[in-house]
């Protein structure tokens, strides 16, 4: 019996915030071998040519807007993720990191909001006061102090938000209103294309801060580690970017009615288990309240998704008895 097409797309969804947790996994690997920056170049690089060489067609259909866009998402992406790697470096948990750097959902409004003018729903300003608990619960281990860690993961979270508003609006069709009222219609960048120029320009920036801030020389000459560390690169550039990138643009275009919204809030879950089995990290009980409060912020923000995903249950359960 063939599986529903929104179907297939939860379960594939389910499967991207599994490689994104395994994604951390690689890359706590790699940087404890080799310089972060670096190796966010490399990853990102290689995933972004993977990405191009299977959406070429629609890279070569795309204008010199299309292609501006792209990179000036690419710019906050890479920000982002300097910050975000950086993080995982000086950082501690891992799974700690993965639930602070989920708060760049949350803060998606409030940056529409502040950028764009955008009303955010009520569900973020509620959701904010249970984040910023959370967040104090971290940092109340051991006094009061946030570690470097949690300090460049909030800030990559800030940048993602900022990098998700902007990414939706370049893939999604714009009316823009000029000067006299003249109203014009901007289109969309393809995903796939969006996604590999993206993907390239985050490695460019990455690699031009690593270029003026690590050393590169002891990474190419560390001889046996060198194949270990490429093994690091190759994997999170195909599982943990490549392949999750694809299967979540992949995914989304079988069905509007997924409940990817929901899905995707898994992630930090996911990464906190795999941490606690690969790393053996173990968090006190002020941490994984910390945590927990993080979740239920997530929770909040997605209420009005999670609201329409139990009546869509309910009503289909409903249906089947009738």
């Amino acid at each position: 019996m063939a599986l529903p097409s929104s179907t297939k797309s939860d379960l594939l969804l389910v499967c991207v915030t599994l490689l994104a947790a395994v994604s951390w996994m690689f890359s706590k690997e790699a940087v404890l071998l080799m310089p972060p920056l670096l190796f966010m170049c490399l990853r990102f690089l290689l995933a972004g040519l993977i990405l191009a060489l299977v959406g070429h067609r629609q890279l070569r259909r795309m204008n010199r807007d299309k292609y501006w866009r792209s990179v000036q998402v690419g710019m906050v992406f890479g920000t982002a993720m300097s910050f975000w790697i950086m993080g995982l470096h000086y950082g501690n948990h891992v799974g700690e990191g993965a639930f602070i750097t989920s708060l760049g959902v949350v803060l998606v409004p409030v940056m529409a909001r502040l950028v764009f003018k955008e009303q955010p729903p009520l569900t973020t300003w509620l959701a904010l006061p249970v984040a910023v608990c959370g967040l104090a619960l971290l940092s109340l281990d051991g006094g009061f102090q946030a570690e470097l860690g949690q300090l460049f993961f909030l800030a990559s979270a800030m940048i993602f938000a900022l990098f998700f508003t902007l990414n939706t609006r370049a893939a999604n069709n714009a009316t823009i209103t000029g000067s006299g009222g003249r109203i014009t219609t901007r289109e969309r960048v393809p995903a796939l294309a969006l996604t590999s120029v993206v993907l390239v320009t985050v490695g460019l920036v990455t690699g031009t801060a690593s270029l003026l801030l690590e050393p590169w020389r002891p990474t190419f000459q560390s001889g046996e580690l060198g194949l270990v560390i490429a093994a690091w690169v190759i994997a999170s550039a195909t599982l943990g970017t490549a392949a999750r990138f694809f299967l979540q643009t992949y995914a989304q275009s079988l069905s509007m009615h997924s409940h990817g919204v929901v899905i995707m809030i898994l992630e930090p879950m996911w990464t906190a288990l795999l941490a606690a089995l690969w790393f053996g990290e173990t968090m006190s009980a002020t941490q994984l309240g910390g945590c927990a409060m993080i979740f239920l912020a997530l929770l909040v923000n997605r209420w009005g998704a999670i609201r329409r995903v139990l009546k869509r249950w309910i009503d289909q359960r409903r249906a089947a008895r009738a």
